[in-house]
């Protein structure tokens, strides 16, 4: 049988695998390892998933505005690989993604004291 599955970069993989398990900081150490080397066309696609992984990380430590901020970055710099790319499904991680910033995101600034809901946050599986 023949494989036809991409072969994903192991510093992807990993980031990914911490990303899943809500250890943001570590996932976004590992795809800046992979991001400052990386020259091909999808290094704004390492960077917005290193930038989703701060939002992420920064909304967990309660820092709301800098959570919002990076966020929004994130998603400008992932848009233009959807809707799928290297294996992750960017339309549906978008809706999860939205869903776990909501209360953060109404608004003009976000509410004091908002807390994370680890049920909407999102996770990447790929296709």
């Amino acid at each position: 049988m023949e494989n036809n599955d991409p072969q994903y970069d192991p510093l992807y993989l990993k980031g990914i695998e911490y990303f899943n398990v809500c250890e943001f900081f570590e996932a976004h150490e590992t795809w800046e390892e992979l991001w400052t080397e990386y020259r091909g066309e999808g290094r704004k696609f390492y960077q917005g998933l290193i930038q989703a992984a701060v939002a992420l990380h920064h909304f967990g430590n309660g820092n709301l505005r800098g959570a919002k901020k990076v966020y929004l970055t994130s998603r400008g710099h992932l848009a233009s690989y959807a809707p799928i790319y290297e294996g992750l499904d960017l339309e549906k991680f978008f809706d999860q993604y939205q869903q776990c910033f909501a209360e953060v995101l109404a608004g003009d600034e976000p509410t004091p004291g908002t807390e994370i809901d680890p049920e909407l946050i999102p996770e990447i599986h790929l296709d």
